[in-house]
């Protein structure tokens, strides 16, 4: 069983992947500021903190081996890069601050397609995070989906029978940035947890990875 820390915990996707992680029997715990703590799920540790400010959460590391990083921007669009800068990228800098001398054997990181033809600021900002991420020398599982369908983000859907087409036709710009489901992403990410490593899960790898 892991012991996980989880940053980004309060958003939709991150208070799903907690629930799960608890159900398997993994030690979760999740920093958030003091005002979203009650939105963590039952079961998890809840611990104040900024997860743009390494001081206020260094020793929240402590006695866990992965930390899933899921802060950054919601419903990216092209003309946030001063929000990428600000929110994905600066919560990365401040991840790595904190790895030296810590027991984290495993980062699992929540990325973008690669390459797309828009949102040119939002994926190269996330090809910095990588970066940074591999440059610690701490293990990691980058996630790489396009579009991930939930509460709220359906309106995709209706692109759906145009992806099918091109799959079948063999595009593989179609299958790197293809749409995936929010539970084909909970099942990586649980996947991801359980089976540390260096690996990159594009979008067919995630809709193919099951705990």
């Amino acid at each position: 069983m892991a012991n996980v820390l989880i940053t980004g915990g309060t958003g939709f996707m991150g208070q799903r992947l907690i629930a799960r992680l608890l159900e398997r029997g993994h030690t979760v715990k999740a920093i958030a500021r003091q005002a979203s703590l009650k939105r963590l799920p039952p079961g998890c540790a809840a611990l104040p903190g900024d997860p743009l400010d390494a001081t206020t959460y260094r020793h929240h590391v402590t006695n866990c081996d992965t930390w899933v990083h899921l802060v950054g921007e919601t419903k990216p669009a092209p003309w946030k890069e001063a929000q990428f800068r600000a929110v994905d990228l600066k919560g990365v800098q401040e991840l790595a601050k904190v790895l030296p001398g810590s027991p984290v054997k495993h980062i699992v990181y929540v990325s973008v397609a690669q390459p797309a033809p828009t949102m040119k600021a939002y994926i190269a900002i996330r090809q910095e995070c990588e970066r940074i991420i591999n440059a610690s020398g701490v293990p990691a599982t980058f996630l790489r989906p396009w579009y991930v369908l939930g509460p709220g983000r359906r309106w995709p859907l209706m692109l759906m029978p145009f992806y099918k087409l091109a799959e079948a036709l063999g595009s593989d710009g179609a299958k790197r940035l293809g749409l995936v489901t929010l539970e084909q992403m909970l099942d990586a990410l649980v996947w991801s947890v359980e089976h540390p490593g260096n690996r990159i899960l594009d979008v067919p790898a995630i809709r193919d990875r099951r705990p």
